[in-house]
């Protein structure tokens, strides 16, 4: 006979520090054995929810006992250090959340092993929403102090900057018109997705990981665009992309199935040595664009020197060029 379980707390959640090891995953190694922005955010994700379990609350008990679906809302990244694969990374998750917030907040550290001393890899800061399933029926209530993190909808608590409107009217014209609408005046490009069940969760909605991987794919698309796709700078020089500092905010919600316009824009070019790019996803709702998602990843190059090391290069004239808005690399 199986005990029952003990009620949930947020007791340990909103103190306790949890201390986990874990290893990228294998997937993320693309360029020789270094492993890529996602999935550094993936292994900081994943030990918020280790976090959650060791406090008793993990989201699989909290969907099927309360109808409570896990969301990240909010994920910013620094990576100090570039991972390897088959590195085992030390996670620290701190809670940090204040007594009015209608979220969990948690700031993640990832430590790594090199030559003897441990080296602080990855700095985060993480929020957690407790997202009331509508999908079926409901469940009993959770405890009473769960009910501040509980939301009905997803970005009811968010607030995204002005630069990225939560409302645009949506114009006439169809696809074209809405593409050519998101990119009017800015250096930027923009597509159409139709959002498939392998990037949701809880049935219905597109989660943070989904997101993470549609940031990747913007870069790709904004560069194939402009002539220096990852492969061509490759191929030419062994030049790959490095991100030092990543960020998206989920500000609504995005369905399985509902078509996304994602929009990369290049705000910002320090100097040659790296730029900042905005991420904006958009589904069409009550006859206008609701922004579902914003974010910003910043970019560098550096050059493949052997297997094991690379080294930090500046941009030449033709990716200026390219990221300064003449497609091609003109």
């Amino acid at each position: 006979m199986t005990a029952a379980a003990p009620p949930m707390s947020t007791k340990a959640l909103l103190t306790d520090v949890t201390t986990v090891r874990m290893r990228p995953r294998y997937e993320g190694s693309n360029i020789c054995t270094w492993i890529g922005f996602k999935h550094v955010n993936y292994l900081v994700e994943e030990a918020v929810l280790v976090h959650f379990a060791d406090s008793g609350a993990p989201a699989r008990r909290l969907y099927e006992e309360h109808g409570l679906g896990l969301d990240v809302v909010t994920l910013e990244t620094r990576i100090l250090h570039a991972f390897h694969m088959d590195d085992v990374a030390e996670a620290e998750v701190v809670p940090d959340t204040a007594a009015d917030d209608a979220t969990f907040g948690f700031r993640v550290t990832l430590r790594v092993e090199r030559g003897g001393s441990v080296l602080k890899a990855v700095t985060a800061k993480v929020r957690i929403s407790l997202r009331a399933d509508t999908y079926l029926a409901a469940p009993g209530q959770p405890p009473a102090e769960w009910a501040p993190f509980v939301v009905g909808r997803l970005g009811v608590e968010a607030h995204p900057d002005e630069s990225a409107p939560a409302r645009m009217p949506l114009p006439d014209g169809g696809e074209r018109a809405v593409l050519a609408s998101l990119t009017e005046g800015r250096n930027a490009y923009a597509w159409k997705w139709t959002i498939p069940y392998p990037y949701c969760h809880f049935t219905e909605r597109l989660q943070m990981s989904g997101y993470l991987r549609l940031m990747e794919e913007a870069k790709d698309r904004f560069v194939l665009d402009r002539g220096i796709s990852i492969k061509t700078l490759l191929d030419d020089r062994r030049w790959i992309p490095v991100v030092p500092r990543s960020s998206i905010r989920v500000v609504g919600e995005a369905v399985m199935e509902e078509d996304l316009y994602t929009v990369y824009t290049v705000e910002e070019i320090f100097k040659d040595l790296t730029y900042t790019a905005r991420m904006d996803c958009y589904v069409i709702r009550d006859g206008a664009l609701a922004l579902t998602a914003t974010g910003r990843i910043v970019h560098g190059y550096a050059e493949i020197e052997n297997r094991r090391d690379w080294r930090l290069v500046p941009f030449d004239r033709r990716v200026l060029a390219a990221l300064g808005g003449k497609p091609g690399g003109a």
